[in-house]
């Protein structure tokens, strides 16, 4: 059905498990605290209108930024079947979902940002310049990217799995690749932090010049 294993490992049971593993409120707590800071330090209202986020899940993601912005426009690419169907339970009609892989789906709309969050990790590595072409186009102004950081590229054995997580400096990567993006601004969010604690992740806001 897909092109890549690690497409089918989303879309099937493991995509399934990782959907009850990652729905606690806390989440959403940490995920507000992240896009506050985020947004807050570097763009008003008016700045940005849309957003559409590549691989959302079951959406904690998307929870957060609607209720700090409840006023801006959401769409979600997602491969997993039932991620999709609680997604759509949740959101209703306000979010436009497309139930597809990431390497399959071609987006015509453009959104003010092209969000990524814990997704280029396990792309396949061949793959990556596929998925960050669709970023670029799919964005009008601002790409966030927050993933695992590695200045060189590692594979990791994830969940007694191999060639399932993949981390490397996916930021740097779109910054050599497109000259006309610039960075604007980044951050790591701690495991151990005492407030809102996240996955060891590093997330880097980018936007078009």
């Amino acid at each position: 059905m897909f092109k890549t294993e690690q497409e089918q490992f989303w879309a099937g049971k493991f995509g399934d498990d990782y959907i009850e593993r990652n729905k606690s409120y806390s989440i959403i707590s940490s995920n507000i605290a992240l896009f506050s800071e985020i947004f807050g330090k570097n763009m008003s209202r008016k700045d940005v209108n849309s957003l559409i986020e590549f691989g959302s899940n079951i959406g904690m993601n998307l929870r957060a930024i609607n209720l700090i912005r409840p006023e801006m426009s959401l769409a979600a690419i997602e491969i997993n079947e039932k991620a999709v169907g609680i997604l759509k339970e949740h959101f209703k009609d306000n979010v436009k979902v497309y139930q597809n892989s990431i390497l399959e789906c071609e987006i015509e709309e453009k959104y003010d940002i092209a969000l990524i969050s814990g997704v280029l990790i396990h792309i396949n590595p061949d793959e990556l310049d596929t998925v960050y072409r669709k970023l670029y186009e799919c964005s009008n102004k601002y790409i966030i990217i927050s993933e695992y950081y590695n200045p060189k590229p590692t594979v990791i054995e994830y969940r007694g799995e191999k060639n399932k997580l993949f981390k490397r400096d996916f930021a740097g990567d779109m910054l050599d690749k497109y000259p006309d993006l610039k960075l604007v601004d980044y951050g790591f969010k701690y495991h151990r932090d005492n407030m809102f604690p996240m996955d060891d992740s590093t997330w880097f806001l980018l936007e078009k010049c």
